[in-house]
Protein backbone atom coordinates (compact mmCIF):
# COMPACT_ATOMS: atom_id res chain seq x y z
CA UNK A 1 0.00 0.00 0.00
CA UNK A 2 1.34 3.45 -0.82
CA UNK A 3 1.65 6.34 1.61
CA UNK A 4 -1.59 8.29 1.68
CA UNK A 5 -0.97 11.14 4.18
CA UNK A 6 -4.65 11.07 5.16
CA UNK A 7 -5.74 11.89 8.69
CA UNK A 8 -9.13 11.76 10.39
CA UNK A 9 -9.84 14.59 12.83
CA UNK A 10 -12.71 15.63 15.05
CA UNK A 11 -13.16 19.07 13.53
CA UNK A 12 -15.99 21.59 13.46
CA UNK A 13 -19.26 19.64 13.67
CA UNK A 14 -18.00 16.09 13.06
CA UNK A 15 -15.15 13.80 12.15
CA UNK A 16 -13.57 14.57 8.79
CA UNK A 17 -10.87 13.16 6.55
CA UNK A 18 -8.07 15.54 5.53
CA UNK A 19 -5.43 14.93 2.89
CA UNK A 20 -3.06 17.25 1.08
CA UNK A 21 -1.70 15.35 -1.91
CA UNK A 22 0.64 16.85 -4.51
CA UNK A 23 -2.11 18.74 -6.33
CA UNK A 24 -3.53 20.27 -3.17
CA UNK A 25 -0.02 21.26 -2.04
CA UNK A 26 0.51 23.06 -5.35
CA UNK A 27 -2.81 24.89 -4.91
CA UNK A 28 -1.79 25.77 -1.35
CA UNK A 29 1.50 27.23 -2.60
CA UNK A 30 -0.38 29.43 -5.06
CA UNK A 31 -3.02 30.54 -2.57
CA UNK A 32 -0.50 31.41 0.17
CA UNK A 33 2.43 32.45 -2.04
CA UNK A 34 4.77 30.16 -0.11
CA UNK A 35 5.93 26.56 -0.14
CA UNK A 36 4.44 23.94 2.19
CA UNK A 37 7.38 23.98 4.63
CA UNK A 38 7.33 27.77 4.84
CA UNK A 39 3.61 27.65 5.63
CA UNK A 40 4.13 24.86 8.17
CA UNK A 41 6.91 26.87 9.85
CA UNK A 42 4.62 29.91 10.01
CA UNK A 43 1.87 27.83 11.57
CA UNK A 44 4.31 26.48 14.15
CA UNK A 45 6.19 29.67 15.04
CA UNK A 46 3.20 32.00 15.25
CA UNK A 47 3.94 34.04 12.12
CA UNK A 48 0.97 32.53 10.22
CA UNK A 49 -1.44 34.49 8.10
CA UNK A 50 -5.16 33.82 8.35
CA UNK A 51 -5.16 32.50 4.79
CA UNK A 52 -2.60 29.86 5.79
CA UNK A 53 -5.08 28.36 8.24
CA UNK A 54 -8.17 28.55 6.03
CA UNK A 55 -6.46 27.27 2.87
CA UNK A 56 -4.75 24.32 4.57
CA UNK A 57 -8.06 23.18 6.03
CA UNK A 58 -10.16 23.85 2.92
CA UNK A 59 -7.76 22.06 0.59
CA UNK A 60 -7.23 19.29 3.13
CA UNK A 61 -10.97 18.61 3.23
CA UNK A 62 -11.12 18.57 -0.58
CA UNK A 63 -8.15 16.21 -0.72
CA UNK A 64 -9.88 14.06 1.87
CA UNK A 65 -12.83 13.60 -0.48
CA UNK A 66 -15.21 16.45 0.32
CA UNK A 67 -16.83 18.41 -2.50
CA UNK A 68 -15.19 21.84 -2.93
CA UNK A 69 -18.40 23.78 -2.25
CA UNK A 70 -19.05 21.81 0.94
CA UNK A 71 -15.43 22.30 2.09
CA UNK A 72 -15.68 26.05 1.50
CA UNK A 73 -18.95 26.23 3.43
CA UNK A 74 -17.47 24.31 6.37
CA UNK A 75 -14.36 26.51 6.45
CA UNK A 76 -16.41 29.70 6.20
CA UNK A 77 -18.60 28.58 9.10
CA UNK A 78 -16.05 27.01 11.45
CA UNK A 79 -12.78 28.73 10.52
CA UNK A 80 -13.34 32.13 8.92
CA UNK A 81 -16.20 33.07 11.27
CA UNK A 82 -14.18 32.13 14.38
CA UNK A 83 -11.00 33.49 16.00
CA UNK A 84 -8.05 32.25 13.91
CA UNK A 85 -6.23 30.76 16.88
CA UNK A 86 -8.97 28.15 17.33
CA UNK A 87 -7.87 26.33 14.17
CA UNK A 88 -4.09 26.79 14.05
CA UNK A 89 -3.43 23.37 15.59
CA UNK A 90 -5.73 21.65 13.09
CA UNK A 91 -3.88 23.32 10.22
CA UNK A 92 -0.51 22.34 11.74
CA UNK A 93 -1.54 18.70 11.97
CA UNK A 94 -3.03 18.50 8.46
CA UNK A 95 -0.04 20.14 6.78
CA UNK A 96 2.47 18.32 8.98
CA UNK A 97 1.06 14.93 7.98
CA UNK A 98 1.14 15.98 4.33
CA UNK A 99 4.82 16.91 4.32
CA UNK A 100 6.24 14.62 7.01
CA UNK A 101 3.86 11.67 7.18
CA UNK A 102 1.58 10.45 9.91
CA UNK A 103 3.25 9.03 13.03
CA UNK A 104 1.52 5.66 12.59
CA UNK A 105 2.74 5.26 9.00
CA UNK A 106 5.46 2.62 8.76
CA UNK A 107 8.14 3.23 6.16
CA UNK A 108 9.74 0.25 4.44
CA UNK A 109 6.89 -2.17 5.10
CA UNK A 110 7.71 -5.85 4.86
CA UNK A 111 7.28 -7.28 1.42
CA UNK A 112 8.75 -4.23 -0.25
CA UNK A 113 12.08 -4.63 -1.99
CA UNK A 114 14.97 -3.24 0.04
CA UNK A 115 17.96 -1.61 -1.67
CA UNK A 116 20.15 -4.66 -1.12
CA UNK A 117 17.60 -7.26 -2.26
CA UNK A 118 17.61 -6.58 -5.99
Amino acid sequence: MSRDARIELDFADGTYSFRLAWGELEQLQEACDAGPLVILNRLQDGTWKVGDIAEVLRLGLIGGGMAPAEALKLVRTYVMARPPGENVLFAQVVLGVAVQGAPEEVLGKSGAASPGSV
